[in-house]
């Protein structure tokens, strides 16, 4: 009855059949919902909820834009289009999101639905309780998801921790370093129960670095040598760090090994650092 509802859900669907879509989940809702039901509930609310406007700005929009220019040639402003989110319709959507995790904790479809959908709509405190959220029980389930239709997610441990790193690298790209201790406390919970990830060590020794706290950054990387110690771009981070606390006697040794260890593109800026190294 449930797999019937769920291909009954797609098709109304993808003919934006509002109605018979409310009737259906409605139903299905008082007739023992299984965890498409949520599914399809997430996808329709949250849907529901985004409406795209144009807007003008002054500034050039991270995505693309129609340019304005003044009669001299000069860039005045950028006509861009935003969406605009309903908060009614977003909290059926949170609330059909929250039921549907309790009910089917191991559907990790519908959890990282819910860190999709907060990132969509820029609430990056709730995104990172989420994804805190989701590492804890990663740890009580060893990692044994479930995904659409309650078929094996099948990637495992690596194929989850794969997707918090796209979740960093989405905050990181934000270029707001107001987010930043949003990436510290995810990749802190990472190491909680994965303590010898050497991406999760990078990415808090990044933080580190754009906060100036090099010393810090140093502490994380040298963990993160300790577990890979021919990685290059932990050797070539190192580097860096210690450049910039003028620290060019072990500046000298990571590059050296950069060049050792690394591929050719990072063999050749090592060799460049190393000559400016060397000329101070």
């Amino acid at each position: 009855m449930g797999q019937s509802n769920y291909q009954k859900f797609l098709e109304f669907y993808q003919k934006n059949d509002t109605v018979a879509i409310e009737k259906l989940l409605k139903d299905w809702e008082n007739n023992n919902p299984d965890a498409e039901y949520y599914v399809s509930c997430v996808n329709y609310f949250f849907n529901k909820s985004k409406k795209e406007v144009i807007s003008l700005d002054a500034k050039m929009p991270e995505k693309e834009g129609f340019e304005i220019k003044d009669d001299k040639g000069n860039s005045v402003a950028y006509l861009t289009s935003k969406n605009l989110y309903d908060e009614k319709m977003l909290q059926k959507t949170f609330k059909c999101f929250d039921e549907g995790i309790s009910r089917f904790p191991d559907r990790l479809d519908i959890r990282f639905g819910k860190v999709y959908s907060l990132g969509q709509i820029e609430d990056y405190e709730n995104f990172t309780k989420e994804i805190i959220n989701t590492i804890q029980y990663s740890a009580k389930n060893n990692n044994n998801w479930f995904w659409s239709e309650n078929s094996k997610y099948e990637e495992g441990k690596n194929g989850f921790l794969s997707s918090i790193q796209d979740y960093n690298n989405q905050i990181y790209q934000t270029n707001d370093d107001s987010l930043l201790k949003y990436m510290k406390q995810i990749n802190e919970e990472v190491l909680k129960y994965y303590p010898n990830r050497v991406e999760n060590l990078s990415n808090l020794s990044i933080v580190s670095l754009i906060s100036k706290n090099y010393d810090e950054a140093l502490a994380y990387l040298l963990k993160a040598e300790e577990v890979s110690p021919h990685d290059f771009i932990v050797l070539n981070n190192i580097a860096y760090a210690y450049k910039l606390k003028n620290d060019n006697t072990n500046a000298l040794k990571y590059y050296n090994l950069v060049k050792k260890y690394g591929d050719e593109k990072a063999k050749n800026q090592a060799e460049q650092e190393l000559k400016k190294l060397n000329q101070q």
